[in-house]
């Protein structure tokens, strides 16, 4: 007679409160691109789902102290959010699960809860906007203070860190693509006494670790690689710091800054394909920058994988791929590069990166966007079509 014993009651088993104890990776024989594919599965055992369940409920059947043992309330907690958390954590090199947030704001603005008041902030003067836009809001405030830095000039940063609290770092930079010393800068803000937080939303950790460099927190906007598929708007935060985890989750459980679980499980159901996804989309990637950087209508290509590019030795030694996002300049500025946006066919003029379809964008029609990015600049988010439809869509409309 097949074994139907229930599996035990989530009050009485909690997968995330051993998951601390466990090493680097449940998983640490397995390369990132079977990791993408293994982690945050469910136990196997007699007619286990291969997939997570979505659980739907706001609250959970709980008696006694209400201490974080157990289950109580789906702000705090959702077995739905787990899954994807664990993998995250393990693909991150982090010793705990990531911890998933409503957006990448969310994230950021979590990561950014962690300094003291009144502290220093060092953080590049290309960053993502929404990051920009935040910390200058906060100082307006009187919060913190922010000071920018040109993150590809190391003497320029480690000069900024005495008195600092939080070293903010991006690499590549949005959207100039500009690449930091990240272990270098890393060490340099730890003997000055500051917290590192890398944003890995560009490379995911299938082509970056910043954890590994000397990162203390990583944020990610999940919204983009790791989903993958315009569908879903989640962030998250991994580290491998408990006291910092512990702030982090009290920050997103007082603030309410949730996920969904249809959510949740969509993002886990596109971080099984990262891998290829990423192949693909890197390897047109580089196709279409060595042929942008020769075409008369481009006056320059940022992209870490051209080898001229001022970033190519830095991104060569510290990631094991190049990325799927590049940017170029239109020759004649702005005019130019908003005609393109108007005459692709197949590219999709939008906002946001990292999805299966190709998508451009001039990043200065953005009014918060810093004055140094070039107004006749535009961001490619490099998607899964075919590498010659893509190139042609983009050859007509310089033309």
């Amino acid at each position: 007679m097949t074994d139907r014993t229930p599996p035990p009651h989530p009050d009485q088993t909690r997968p995330d409160q051993h998951r601390s104890d466990q090493p680097d990776s449940v998983h640490p024989d397995l390369a990132p691109d079977s990791l993408v594919v293994a982690a945050g599965r469910p136990e196997r055992v007699a007619e286990a789902p291969v997939n997570p369940p979505i659980v739907l409920s706001s609250t959970y059947h709980s008696v006694g102290p209400v201490d974080g043992s157990r289950r109580s309330y789906g702000r705090s907690e959702n077995p739905s959010w787990e899954p994807f958390e664990e993998a995250l954590g393990e693909l991150e090199h982090a010793t705990l699960p990531a911890l998933l947030f409503s957006s990448g704001m969310a994230a950021i603005d979590a990561a950014l809860s962690l300094l003291p008041p009144g502290g220093t902030l060092v953080i590049p003067r290309h960053s993502y906007q929404g990051s920009l836009v935040a910390v200058h809001e906060a100082e307006s405030r009187g919060q913190l203070t922010v000071v920018e830095v040109d993150v590809a000039d190391t003497d320029a940063v480690v000069a900024a860190l005495p008195g600092a609290a939080m070293l903010w770092l991006e690499s590549p930079t949005n959207p100039m693509m500009e690449i930091a010393e990240l272990e270098v800068l890393a060490r340099a803000a730890h003997a000055a006494g500051a917290l590192v937080v890398a944003d890995n939303t560009f490379c995911t950790p299938l082509l970056q670790r910043p954890l590994d460099l000397g990162a203390d927190v990583v944020v990610h906007s999940v919204t983009k690689y790791l989903a993958g598929h315009s569908d879903v708007v989640l962030g998250a935060v991994v580290t491998s710091d408990a006291e910092l985890r512990a702030r982090l989750l009290r920050t997103r459980t007082v603030r309410g800054a949730i996920a969904g679980s249809f959510e949740a499980w969509l993002a886990l159901r596109g971080l099984r394909t990262l891998a290829v996804r990423l192949e693909r989309s890197e390897a047109t990637a580089r196709l279409l920058a060595a042929r942008l950087a020769e075409h008369p209508a481009v006056s320059r290509v940022r992209y870490p994988g051209l080898p001229d590019d001022p970033g190519h030795a830095r991104a060569a030694a510290q990631m094991s791929g190049f990325g799927s996002i590049l940017a170029f300049e239109a020759a004649g500025g702005a005019h130019p590069a908003e005609q393109l946006t108007e005459r692709v066919r197949l590219w999709l003029p939008a906002t946001s990166l990292g999805g299966v379809e190709s998508l451009v964008e001039r990043r200065r029609r953005h009014e918060t966007e810093a004055l140094t990015v070039p107004p006749g600049l535009l961001r490619l988010s490099v998607g899964i079509e075919n590498a010659e439809d893509l190139w042609a869509d983009l050859a007509q409309a310089l033309a």
